[in-house]
């Protein structure tokens, strides 16, 4: 009988052994890739100034501009904060920017189309800047905000919309694409992944045959305590059904997010609606930077060629 107490005791515990690691892998899992992302923390790693000369990134060119901040409720009732800038334009640019990033980092492509006379929103997605949420939308709950965010341009600001997102908010304008109000008459995806899940796995291969294990850690942790189901995220499914014309950038040097994965939601994309450029040299959501000018020509064929801008 002592025999089988003994085993019955160690089973225990080595349950609540796995249960502690199975706990501490997952949170510190979530903290590195889906936890809330601050600025000031991305300032001290990742030598942020660098980065802004890289990008080509005017900070001080916000402080010029008067945009309005305002606010919305997210469905799950969450603080939502963007910044509005309205020229008594017929066209809005609803502009959702990265993953880690911030919305002044959007600034190249706010200043061109301020510069076209276009009606400005760069939103602040959840879990970043100044809008609540603890847990990283990777572009599936950023989606539905940005859904939130036409029903606010809508009630408040009546004109043509057209969603332009970089990197993960590339994702999200492709998640959002599949339902949508008449007026929102374009997206443009810039250096988007197409799966949340097969974006993650692919980070996470740096770990070798361990890639697979922490995922699904990571996955029963996030849909436990977030209630988000990583393998939810699949984008191509969204613009399967979109009703509007897609514009696809993406870098054929880009590394972090793989450029097959703009060709993937382009062959998605009904025929009649998609357009893809593919920048030589262009490392992730660098196509502006490498392109320049030649860029900002291929926009406006892309509303050109679809009339979209056409009352």
């Amino acid at each position: 009988m002592k025999i089988v107490a003994w085993i019955i005791i160690g089973c225990v515990i080595l349950i609540f052994l796995g249960l502690i690691f199975y706990l501490i892998i997952g949170a510190i899992l979530f903290h590195l890739s889906l936890g809330r992302k601050e600025l000031k923390k991305r300032v001290k790693k990742n030598n942020l100034k660098n980065n802004l000369e890289k990008y080509q990134i005017d900070l001080c060119w916000w402080d010029k501009i008067e945009f309005k901040k305002v606010e919305i409720k997210s469905v799950d009732n969450l603080k939502l904060v963007g910044h509005f800038l309205d020229q008594k334009s017929k066209v809005t640019i609803l502009l959702v920017h990265g993953y880690s990033a911030n919305y002044k980092e959007m600034q190249p492509y706010a200043k061109f189309f301020f510069q076209k006379g276009y009606n400005l929103l760069c939103v602040e997605n959840r879990a970043h800047g100044d809008s609540e949420g603890d847990c990283v939308g990777m572009g599936y709950f950023d989606r539905l905000d940005i859904k939130g965010w036409i029903n606010f341009l809508n009630e408040n600001n009546k004109s043509k919309i057209i969603l332009f997102g970089l990197s993960m908010g590339a994702s999200a304008v492709c998640g959002a694409s599949e339902d949508l109000p008449n007026n929102v008459v374009a997206v443009i995806s810039d250096s988007a992944f197409d799966n949340v899940e097969k974006q993650i796995k692919y980070i996470l291969k740096k770990f070798g045959i361990l890639k697979n294990l922490l995922f699904k850690i990571l996955k029963s942790y996030t849909k436990r305590r977030y209630e988000f189901n990583l393998s939810d995220g699949n984008f191509v499914k969204c613009v399967k059904k979109s009703k509007i014309p897609i514009l696809y950038f993406h870098g054929k040097a880009d590394r972090y997010v793989l450029p097959e994965c703009s060709m993937n939601l382009y062959e998605a994309t009904p025929e009649n609606l998609r357009e893809l450029c593919l920048v030589d040299d262009a490392e992730h959501a660098m196509s502006y930077v490498v392109l320049g000018n030649m860029y900002e020509r291929k926009i406006n064929r892309f509303l050109n060629k679809y009339k979209i801008l056409e009352d």
